[in-house]
């Protein structure tokens, strides 16, 4: 008798495949929505200004110097 060896899927994992079968325009949504906050032009100089401007902290964040 040969042994049928099936795949493992997780419950999230078979969720997420059912929710693509029912909305095949889902993944170009999420795609859009991450260009909208994440993919975006970064700014160079603003990066190094920030750098440059950073203080460094104290070992004790509590401790005030006085």
């Amino acid at each position: 008798m040969p042994l049928i060896w099936k795949p493992y899927k997780s419950d999230a994992t078979q969720f997420i495949d059912s929710l693509k079968q029912r909305d095949p325009q889902l993944e170009a949504r999420q795609r859009e929505g991450r260009g909208l906050l994440w993919d975006r032009p970064q700014d160079r100089e603003a990066q190094q200004e920030f750098s440059e401007a950073r203080v460094p902290q104290q070992p004790y964040v509590y401790h005030t110097k006085g």
